[in-house]
């Protein structure tokens, strides 16, 4: 029981380090919260103008343009198929590169992180234009996908207006970070070895329920770089030319759980600790 209890005190007093490396990741997630919402200044302050009436009750002679009511959310306006210039991408464009981008050959010859056919998508942007173009030339994305069956990171350049892909490049060895999906894959994995019995054990003492999915978890993660460790792992030695990933994780609107010690080799699909 003693054991027990400095297990649990060693995981909180660690939360605090934890907090403070995630709290990028914290607030490119953390939504607004309801403080203030029924103070009638909120409108005032968001510039909501009120209906034509006379002065208000105290007769300090106050127009139409000073009495609040309920504000009224306009419509987004409607995106076209295709942007202009430096426009972001619109959705028709995504998908418009990611589709050729991924040709039949590619896909039947990739694998994703979960074993599936086709390499992992990690991301989809604009391309800078060409010297020689500036603003007025075609607009192109450029399309990166990880490829599991040879550790290879995939870039291709397209060009939306000929639908053609005019470069394509391979890197072994470099590893971007990493796309949501691949994290879910790392805790899953997590989760389903031995090594993850601590984080279970953690998360039950924590919401007194067993922990099953990823999905119960709040996590994010990056890159394992051996070449920032001062002690690497026999294990994690491929890491780099392997895809591997350290976890932070944290009980949905509740304590942190330190899993910084688990790093997850998603070319292995294996698990190892490095303390």
């Amino acid at each position: 029981m003693l054991r027990s209890v400095h297990r649990h005190l060693g995981k909180l007093v660690a939360g605090a380090a934890i907090a403070v490396t995630a709290t990028a990741a914290m607030i490119a997630i953390t939504l607004p919260g309801s403080a203030g919402a029924d103070d009638p200044g909120d409108e005032r302050r968001n510039g909501i103008q009120g209906q034509a009436g006379a002065g208000d009750s105290a007769g300090n002679g106050r127009g139409a343009a000073d009495t609040p009511h309920a504000g009224v959310i306009a419509a987004s306006p409607r995106e076209g198929e295709h942007g202009v210039g430096r426009d972001p991408l619109t959705d028709e464009e995504l998908n418009r590169a990611e589709a050729l981008a991924l040709t039949p050959a590619a896909r039947a010859a990739g694998e994703d992180v979960t074993g599936d056919r086709g390499p992992h998508h990690l991301t989809t942007n604009l391309a800078e234009p060409l010297p020689s173009e500036a603003d007025s030339g075609p607009r192109r994305a450029e399309v990166s996908f990880y490829d599991y069956r040879t550790d290879e990171l995939i870039t291709k350049t397209v060009n939306l207006d000929t639908g053609t892909v005019e470069r394509t490049g391979t890197q072994r060895g470099v590893q971007p970070s990493p796309h949501r999906e691949e994290l879910r894959e790392a805790l899953a994995l997590i989760l389903a070895d031995p090594l993850g019995d601590d984080l279970k054990g953690d998360y039950e003492h924590a919401t007194g329920r067993p922990l099953t999915t990823p999905d119960q978890l709040w996590f994010n993660g990056d890159v394992y770089r051996t070449y920032r460790e001062e002690h690497v792992p026999d294990e994690l030695a491929a890491c780099g030319e392997h895809r591997c990933v350290r976890m932070v994780t944290k009980v949905k609107d509740g304590a942190w759980i330190d899993t910084r010690d688990l790093i997850v080799d998603l070319s292995a699909r294996t698990v190892a600790r490095t303390g």
